[in-house]
This record gives C-alpha cells, sequence and structure tokens, in this order.
C-alpha cells in the first residue's frame, strides 16, 4: 500500500479507538459515535444543533497509525486510510475480545465479526480421515494433503 505523503498523519491514543458513544447528549444522556449523529439527535429535543460543513482545508487526506510501538502500521507508510479501519484493526490485532461463539468457543474483538461467524458456524464440515473435522475447507484440504502425503510414504516403506 503507497501512503500519499502530502496525508496527515493522525496518531489516535487506545482509548479514542475503543470508545464507543463518545458525543453524549446532556439530556437524555444517550450516547453517539460521531458528532454529527448527536447534532440530529438534538434536534428532537429541539436544541440549537449545527452541522459541520466541510471546508477545502477539511479535505486533506488523513492516514492513522496504531499506536502499538511494534505494530506495522505504527509506521506512517503502512498507516491506513480511514478512521473505521483503524479501530477495527486496534480492536482485532491489539484488544480485547469481547464476544464468544457459544458453538465453538472462537472469541472475537469486532462485534460484526463475530455476527458474521454466527451465522456460518456449525453450517460446514469436512471430515479428515484421521478423524479431524474442519468449519475450513481451506484448512481440511491441507491437514488432508499433509495425510495422504503421510500415509504415501508409510505405504512405500
Amino acid at each position: 500500500m503507497h501512503v500519499d505523503p502530502t496525508a496527515e498523519v493522525i496518531a489516535l491514543s487506545p482509548s479514542s479507538l475503543t470508545a464507543t458513544n463518545r458525543f453524549v447528549c446532556e439530556i437524555c444522556s444517550k450516547g453517539f459515535q460521531r458528532d454529527q449523529n448527536l447534532q440530529l439527535h438534538r434536534r428532537g429535543h429541539n436544541l440549537p444543533w449545527k452541522l459541520k460543513q466541510r471546508t477545502s482545508s477539511d479535505a486533506r487526506k488523513r492516514v492513522y497509525i496504531c499506536p502499538e510501538l511494534s505494530c506495522v502500521h505504527h509506521n506512517p507508510a503502512r498507516a491506513l486510510g480511514d478512521l473505521t479501519g483503524i479501530k477495527k484493526h486496534y480492536s482485532r490485532k491489539h484488544g480485547e475480545k469481547k464476544w464468544k461463539c457459544d458453538r465453538c468457543l472462537k472469541k472475537y474483538a469486532v462485534q460484526s465479526d463475530w455476527k458474521a461467524h454466527l451465522k456460518t458456524c456449525g453450517t460446514r464440515e469436512y471430515k479428515c480421515d484421521c478423524g479431524t473435522i474442519f468449519s475450513r475447507l481451506d484448512r481440511f484440504l491441507v491437514i488432508n494433503e499433509f495425510n495422504v502425503q503421510l500415509t504415501n510414504r508409510s505405504v512405500g516403506t
């Protein structure tokens, strides 16, 4: 990936990357991830609201670096191009895995990954001759090929 050398490099803290509902309504305490969503919500309370218009100075490309010093995405040359991307990256690679599948016990740090997993978990099975059951075809094919090679060697000796 090539990063635009004129892009503004943004370094967010771990707490801001994992924060949810950073913008809170002072009337009902409902939280929002984006200020614009809070401003639209404020209209329902008949409070003053204002949506920010983007100016030409806001149009400058932004890239986001990971706050983990040892991470490849901490390097501005390997920065990620959008806020959602850096948030999901940080959660997946460095965050707490809060969501667990009750069927296979696999854990996820990003809720949307967990939800996607739940839709297919247990619906596909590939049984190897060695007795192991795989839910992913690619992993089954690797171990199956390994077992075929192992069998061919033992038969040939």
